[in-house]
């Protein structure tokens, strides 16, 4: 029982003489600094490019769609704006994601198509890194006009988004 007890005392006291060892120059030049990286995304809004070009400069990745489905949609602060429900291919060759927005714990949302340059994978969610939620608000209620559902098998590119 003591001897644990006696191993910590003496491994305490070794650390807390290594500074007092070392030579005044070296203890001087030791800087810890923090890095303030931004948010993937944040300010991009303002750049004058198109979303194709900002979603390439993302790193996109290849994720199948089955794994997209049912992720949560992500704004700025980290609040849900609403869950992938399907990926699907409109008539112009676009992939859009399905998003189900508003409402009540699930109750009385709507659809809204979300192009999938907007967005970024982030582990288990996506970031909404170029349309703020007044878009989404905005946006109308997604319907199935002409537009192939993607199967869930699928591979489709998706941007890297970090916190």
């Amino acid at each position: 029982m003591k001897s644990p007890a006696i191993a910590l005392c003496l491994a305490a006291g070794l650390l807390t003489s290594i500074p007092a060892a070392m030579p005044v120059a070296a203890a001087d030049s030791l800087v810890f600094a923090q890095a303030m990286i931004p948010p993937t995304g944040m300010g991009d809004r303002d750049k004058d490019m198109a979303a194709a070009e900002r979603m390439r400069r993302r790193f996109p990745q290849p994720v199948r769609v089955g794994d997209l489905i049912g992720l949560p949609v992500l704004d700025d602060e980290s609040r849900t704006l609403g869950h992938v429900r399907e990926i699907v291919r409109t008539k112009d060759g676009k992939i859009a994601l399905i998003v189900s927005y508003g409402g009540w714990f699930g109750f009385g949302a709507r659809l809204v198509a979300v192009p999938i340059e907007v967005v970024g994978i982030m582990g288990r969610e996506l970031a909404s890194l170029d349309m703020p939620p007044s878009e989404y608000a905005a946006a109308p209620t997604w319907r199935d006009n002409d537009a192939q559902l993607i199967p869930h098998d699928a591979m489709v590119r998706i941007a890297l988004a970090r916190r």
